[in-house]
């Protein structure tokens, strides 16, 4: 018989993550890369093992992410909420504590798209009055 692998998907800002959840020993990786050589930051790092800390699943699963768009940190954000989201298809009683967490919710901000006849989404060209 198989292992049974859990498959979720995970959005921030516009990146994209696709994550599989496999028992094993608790390797990360991102991308074809350890996560350690994909994410450099420790924050990054952090981020992403924050719903297996929450848990107490850490080791428990390997995981392995396919990511694409925007930052590293926006791409930390939706592996981290793939890898809640996969929780939740593994155990349904997780669901509580990383709702509590609020790692189940697709963070919505997003970047405001500039404006025409505007430097930028917000700022404006300095008026000039003579």
């Amino acid at each position: 018989m198989a292992e049974q692998a859990y498959h979720a998907v995970g959005k921030r800002k516009t990146a994209v993550a696709r994550v599989w959840l496999k028992p094993g020993q608790g390797l990360i990786t991102v991308n074809k890369k350890p996560v350690d050589e994909y994410f450099t930051r420790e924050a990054d790092r952090l981020l992403i093992k924050q719903p297996l800390e929450l848990t107490d699943m850490v080791g428990k699963y390997d995981i392995q992410a396919t990511v694409r768009g925007s930052g590293h940190t926006g791409q930390a954000g939706a592996i981290r909420h793939g890898i809640s989201r996969a929780l939740v298809d593994v155990n349904a009683d997780l669901r509580v504590p990383l709702k509590k967490a609020s790692l189940l919710t697709r963070d919505p901000r997003m970047k405001e798209r500039k404006k025409y006849g505007q430097p930028g989404a917000r700022a404006r060209y300095q008026y000039s009055k003579r």
